[in-house]
């Protein structure tokens, strides 16, 4: 009913949308597409509103309008805003962004694929598009804005790559037909509500690299039957679990300080937990909402907590009168006299049965990796096994330029870190590669054919850091190598061997300057 309504003033919003574009275009199948100049007009985002797009719409890499040629790299706020007909888009790798609600309501999309170039995909871009079934992240995405994927009720699979660090607020709230969701280890924190209602998911893989589960985080999601948080995470928020009535078991590591207030409110399928020693507070109705036939409390020196004769009591008030209270050896009458714990009507020392917990298992970290360059080839290797490469290489000469005359110093910046499931991303590793000039060379393209390239006669040197050491390779044995800082002041000097040249370099610098014979090059240290 909604929608024959809007439909009703589609006529006016279209003239009102109109007037909210730069140039028109129309794509290689005849769709138009409509876009505003952005980056001081030099570059274009997507643009429109309500009603404008249907169908298959295919974004171009790039548009020439009136005889000059600019890159798509944005999807504009609202660009797709309740386009209900549109039922496929094809995202360019050209495109670095979506934007807010971007696609807000597009009930026809029923999957997308975001490619490599997207860096962020803001807030709403993608909620309430019920008919979305499946989603592919790129793994150039570092933030999932919140509620970006809210209301996407048809979606049951989505696949969150290594890049991205955080996952917003509401990013996937009232995702009800979310059924699995592995989130990658270097996402460091859960926003609030993130999952909220996702009431088909089952199960979470929450990685140690987590430091923070969100208010209401997973509240909801009645068919989670297990869950295993990490031992990185220090807090639990307000009503991160509350309503996952189908939990039957929760392992709370040593980490966790805190439970929020609700935190396990109504998980009715607990008949038992236990709180490590490290907790330090308890929010109010935390365990209350369903019963219990064991608390197992690891805390040595225990603090107050809401009894039962509060409305805002800890544990329901059966716990509290039919569970028993297991406490660490010798420290009965300390829970006896606290408030809160002292309500329960049995206490007794002990585990209630279940082993000691051991020590936390060793946190396993993947090598730090290793960069090569031989045969025209970049190449990673790491000393632990099964591991992912995540790299990023930027080239300095790659950039618009609106001089007359343009500097070619083939320069690569390359970073690059090692990711596996279950173990902490490795330590990023860094290395520039460049070519040094054998012998001088005056021409570099031939004349009348901007295609015909002259072979330059070059050797690649690849410079990276090594704790307090530069290494560098490719250079012929007798070369003089010199590192300075930005100052222009002398760091080390010392003479190529053969093979790989290690050179001391203890400076703070972010970025140092390494002369291989007459050819300076900078470098990007790998220190924050």
């Amino acid at each position: 009913m909604k929608k024959i309504f809007v439909l009703a003033v589609l006529a006016l919003l279209g003239s009102i949308n109109a007037l909210a574009y730069d140039i028109e275009v129309k794509n290689a199948d005849g769709v138009m597409i409509y876009y505003n100049y952005i980056n001081e007009g030099r570059e274009l985002a997507v643009t429109g509103g309500v009603y404008m797009y249907s169908g298959t719409v295919v974004i171009p890499e790039e548009v020439t309008f009136m005889n000059r040629t600019r890159k798509v790299t944005s999807i504009g706020e609202r660009a797709f805003y309740e386009c209900w007909p549109l039922t496929s888009v094809t995202i360019p790798n050209s495109v670095t962004s979506i934007g807010y609600q971007a696609f807000y309501d597009c009930d026809g999309l029923t999957s997308v694929t975001i490619p490599n170039s997207v860096t962020s995909i803001e807030n709403n871009a993608f909620s309430d598009c019920g008919g979305l079934t499946s989603v592919t992240i790129g793994n150039g995405v570092t933030s999932i804005g919140e509620w970006a994927f809210s209301g996407c009720s048809s979606l049951t699979s989505v696949t969150i790559p290594n890049s991205v660090t955080s996952i917003g607020g509401g990013a996937f709230f009232y995702c009800s037909g979310l059924s699995s969701v592995t989130i990658p280890n270097s996402v460091t924190s859960i926003g609030n509500l993130a999952f909220y209602k996702c009431s088909g998911l089952s199960s979470v893989t929450i990685p140690n690299s987590v430091t923070s589960i969100g208010n209401n985080a997973f509240q909801g999601c009645s068919g989670l039957s297990s869950v295993t948080i990490p031992n990185s995470v220090t807090s639990i928020g307000n009503n991160a679990f509350q309503g996952c009535s189908g939990l039957s078991s929760v392992t709370i590591p040593n980490s966790v300080m805190s439970i929020g207030g609700s935190a396990f409110y109504g998980c009715s399928g607990l008949t038992s937990v236990t709180i490590p020693n490290s907790v330090t507070s308890i929010g109010d109705y935390a365990f209350d909402g369903f019963d219990m036939k064991s608390v197992i409390s690891l805390i040595e020196e225990p603090f107050t907590i809401t009894g039962k004769s509060s409305d805002s009591r800890t544990f329901s008030r059966n716990t509290f009168n039919n569970a028993t209270l297991y406490v660490p050896a010798g420290t009965i009458d300390k829970y006896k006299a606290t408030n809160g714990w002292k309500d329960f009507l049995f206490i007794e020392e002990g585990d209630g049965g279940n082993p000691t917990p051991g020590p936390e298992p060793e946190e396993k970290v993947c090598a730090k990796p290793t960069i090569h360059y031989q045969n025209g080839k970049l190449t990673f290797q790491c000393a632990t096994e099964g591991v992912e490469f995540i790299s990023e290489i930027t080239d300095s000469d790659i950039k618009k330029n609106y001089t007359a005359s343009v500097d070619l110093g083939v320069t690569y910046h390359i970073s690059v870190y090692a990711t596996r499931a279950g173990y902490t991303n490795s330590e990023k590793a860094t290395a520039t590669l460049c070519w040094i000039d054998v012998e001088p060379q005056t021409e570099g393209i031939t004349d009348g054919d901007e295609n015909a390239v002259v072979n330059v006669k070059a050797m690649p040197v690849l410079i990276q850091q090594d704790g307090n050491y530069m290494t560098i390779s490719g250079t012929p044995a007798g070369t003089p190598l010199r590192i300075y800082d930005l100052s222009g002041r002398l760091i080390n000097a010392t003479t190529a061997t053969d093979g790989v040249t290690r050179v001391e370099c203890n400076s703070s610098e972010k970025m140092i300057i390494v002369k291989v014979g007459e050819r300076t090059v900078k470098v990007v240290m790998g220190r924050d």
